[in-house]
């Protein structure tokens, strides 16, 4: 689809600068973009290539000033990061309708419930009572599972899972091969040293705006609910073990992992690769760096931590820089050692000096 500047400029109160009607359908980067394509500049390092851009429209901020003669029809803003959250939807082919030959190869349950205006791919699966909001996009291969809700303008990429009884909220996008609801990781010891399976009879609720990367795994609770609060960001290849809890709008970067029934606050940013052991809490604000291993709570917010176990972030680097140091302090502690020994052997005797 295609829009004008006059069209673009109204969506992102912008001022035009040059022909309203020039037409643009996809956007590019502003070194890269050909004519047809928008772009956008908001950084100054950038500004040489607002002169050579083939673009037709450019995004400027409202104090932009060339100094040279620019090509494309410029669209001043006051945000332009922000009138670009605005504006990318609008090119997003992800968002476009399937066809109906693809929804007659799904297969929906007559007892499940399909919101107006939600399309569903080819070879998805929506069972007996489940219920599916409205303007979603079902891809190939989803499975929603029996009972489970999905909110309005949801977005379940190719070979989604959401297992029976579970929830996700109003514009939430799940990637590709996420699992929501598989069984949380519950066996008890038996006196032959084999494992019995303890049910997993809980749930998950996933609520509004959350987005879930691929691969990512969310188990159901033993009973009650494992719960994401409200804007929460996952990363690709995250485990949320059985009855968590992530505050709203903390984010997680790749491959963390959570253990069982611990609680993660409020605006938590966690770096890849760390690991929580469970039971335990985090509070509010509080930021992990990558590969961190957290084996008790946090209480105080706003700490940053980092290492295995965890510390405050200031107290690691401090002892990472004395580490990186260790061969050298050895050396040095094996020299005064031996001038120790040394001094001790020269020493008069205790005999001698109190005769002298």
């Amino acid at each position: 689809m295609s829009y004008t500047a006059a069209e673009i400029a109204k969506i992102i109160d912008g001022l035009i600068e040059g022909d309203p009607d020039a037409r643009v359908s996809r956007p590019a980067r502003i070194e890269e973009a050909l004519d047809g394509d928008f772009a956008f500049l908001d950084n100054p390092r950038y500004e040489s290539h607002a002169y050579s851009t083939q673009a037709s429209i450019l995004l400027v901020h409202h104090s932009f000033s060339p100094p040279h003669p620019v090509k494309p029809t410029l669209i001043r803003v006051d945000n332009v990061r922000g009138s670009l959250v605005k504006l990318l939807p609008l090119f997003d082919s992800a968002t476009s309708q399937r066809n109906q030959d693809e929804v007659s190869r799904s297969y929906i349950h007559p007892g499940a419930r399909i919101g107006a205006g939600t399309t569903v791919g080819a070879f998805a699966v929506i069972e007996e009572g489940a219920v599916i909001g409205s303007n979603c996009t079902i891809y190939p291969q989803v499975f929603v599972g029996r009972n489970a809700r999905i909110g309005d303008g949801v977005r379940l990429y190719p070979g989604v899972k959401v297992h029976f009884d579970c929830v996700v909220g109003d514009n939430c996008v799940l990637h590709a091969n996420a699992v929501i609801g598989a069984d949380g990781f519950g066996f008890a010891p038996q006196r032959d040293g084999s494992w019995s399976k303890v049910p997993q009879l809980g749930n998950v609720i996933i609520e509004n705006d959350v987005e879930i990367g691929a691969c990512t795994c969310i188990d159901r609770a033993s009973m009650g609910s494992t719960v994401i609060r409200q804007g929460v960001k996952f990363d690709n290849l995250i485990h949320i073990a059985h009855n968590v809890e992530v505050g709203s709008n903390s984010v997680l970067a790749a491959q963390v992992g959570v253990a069982g029934s611990t609680r993660l606050g409020q605006n938590l940013q966690v770096g890849g690769q760390a690991g929580f052991s469970g039971h335990i809490s985090v509070a509010n604000g509080t930021k992990i760096q990558a590969q961190s291993g957290l084996a008790s709570s946090i209480e105080e917010p706003n700490t940053a931590v980092f290492g295995s176990p965890a510390i405050g972030y200031k107290d690691f680097i401090r002892s990472h820089v004395i580490f990186k140091h260790l061969p050298e302090l050895q050396r040095r502690l094996a020299e005064l050692e031996k001038r120790l020994r040394e001094l001790e052997n020269t020493a008069p005797s205790e005999s001698y000096r109190k005769t002298s």
